[in-house]
């Protein structure tokens, strides 16, 4: 797949903006207090839920192509949010956490899957080429299928 991602924003109220998307799709977003409402989601939760979602999307695929049945899948992800040098506020880095929804141990392919699917996620590759991303895959039991690289 590949193409152009577009998204216009128009700005609402102070740090409210409305956004649409190619496709018809439309989401609002705004900063967290004190300079927004917190009416919704703002750019740093926007950047690890892409993050969160082209990973989960990925595994999903990866697991399709395999035939190994992971889902229900879910995931967890969130951002250390800190000051850089020059004091400004970043995102320091991004840890995610997908979780199987059926047992994966033993499975035909499983380590081929777990060794690739993160490649062909678009939105982490990019994003982590500037912000360390840490990741670790979970067997519907809890047990560690992929942990972050040392």
């Amino acid at each position: 797949m590949s193409g152009n991602a577009r998204v216009t924003l128009t700005q609402l109220e102070n740090y409210r903006f409305d956004n649409h998307f190619d496709g018809g799709h439309a989401l609002l977003t705004d900063e967290p207090a004190p300079l927004g409402s917190d009416t919704g989601p703002s750019p740093s939760q926007l950047l690890v839920g892409a993050v969160a979602n082209c990973l989960t999307a990925s595994l999903l695929f990866a697991a399709r192509k395999y035939r190994i049945n992971l889902e229900p899948l879910a995931c967890e992800a969130s951002a250390e949010i800190g000051r850089n040098a020059q004091n400004r506020l970043r995102v320091l880095g991004i840890t995610v956490t997908l979780r199987c929804g059926t047992p994966a141990v033993g499975q035909a392919q499983l380590a081929r899957l777990l060794d690739t699917f993160e490649d062909f996620c678009t939105v982490t590759q990019s994003v982590a080429a500037a912000i360390p991303v840490s990741l670790t895959v979970l067997d519907a039991d809890g047990s560690v299928l992929k942990a972050p690289a040392a």
